[in-house]
């Protein structure tokens, strides 16, 4: 049997009490020195624990799309092309519409951004509208957008003259040079991107168009979005803050609904596929009701 300091002890009771053990001799010090030295160590050992703590909770820098998390419907440009024209507006009108309509944050004036141009990988939205034939892109503009895409962007291809439908052919042609291994398929109501803020029964614009968008589909979502129907055009508004083109065949109601795929769209961006389910399905109808009684004014030109 040891005693404190490790001594043994008669097991009768009796007896003299051995001599320490040469490797315990050290532990013969004054109890008060003892003490202290443990309190040390334990003060030590709290120290490490604390600091280690303090630095888990310091904040660190994320790399992410869009690290401002404020919609920007940026045009995305390739060869010579410029955004101007009735359609210039349509982005600024955009973020009005998603500002008004949901209180998310948007970029009021967004910014036009080129194919292979590194600023593209900065937010994960940029859309591609035409209404004719394009020149094929170049390689730094295919590798720019391989990349925007493998990071998790989103584009949305408008053909602002689906009549012809040489802008949309023409973006598929050069969309299977950056992603060989998709093919766009028809997405319907089944699809979060017409649930996401509206419940949507089908997809317009300015012109009707078919009621299914196409989509290059990874992962599950929908991450290049085709629109034969001139989105940009029903949402372009004029300088005296009037619609800039007439919409047909629905007029102002299917502008309406247009919008309303706008914000879908935005929604489906920001916040992926959070409400990709029916159990927000009340909450949507009672806020579209809200939303239909709000007064309509326009934004100023940017």
């Amino acid at each position: 049997m040891r005693g404190w300091l490790g001594a043994r002890r008669p097991r009768d009771g009796g007896g003299e009490v051995a001599r320490p053990e040469p490797r315990l001799a050290a532990a013969a010090r004054p109890r008060g020195l003892v003490a202290a030295a443990r309190a040390r160590r334990l003060v030590a050992a709290a120290l490490v624990v604390v600091s280690a703590l303090l630095l888990l909770a310091v904040p660190r820098p994320v790399r992410a799309f869009g690290e401002e998390g404020a919609w920007n419907p940026r045009p995305l440009l390739t060869g010579d092309a410029r955004w101007e024209g009735v359609r210039a507006t349509a982005p600024a009108r955009w973020s009005f519409e998603l500002e008004r309509r949901t209180s998310a944050p948007a970029r009021r004036n967004p910014t036009t951004v080129r194919a292979d141009d590194p600023a593209l990988l900065a937010e994960p939205f940029a859309l591609w509208g035409g209404d004719g034939d394009i020149p094929p892109l170049t390689e730094r503009e295919v590798f720019g957008l391989r990349r925007f895409l493998a990071l998790g962007g989103v584009l949305l291809v408008d053909d602002f003259a689906p009549g012809s439908g040489a802008f949309g052919r023409a973006a598929r042609r050069e969309l299977a040079r950056v992603l060989p291994e998709g093919s766009p398929i028809p997405i319907g109501t089944e699809n979060v991107v017409f649930r996401s803020f509206y419940l949507l029964p089908r997809a317009v614009g300015r012109v009707e168009g078919p009621p299914k968008l196409s989509a290059i589909v990874r992962g599950g979502m929908p991450q290049v979005i085709f629109s034969d129907h001139d989105l940009a055009g029903a949402l372009a508004r004029s300088e005296g803050g009037g619609p800039s083109v007439e919409v047909t065949p629905g007029g102002e109601p299917q502008r309406e609904r247009a919008f309303r795929l706008a914000v879908n769209i935005a929604m489906y961006v920001l916040c992926s596929n959070y409400k990709d389910d029916q159990v927000h399905a009340p909450f949507l109808m009672r806020r579209r009701a809200v939303d239909d009684n709000r007064p309509r004014a326009a934004p100023a030109r940017p």
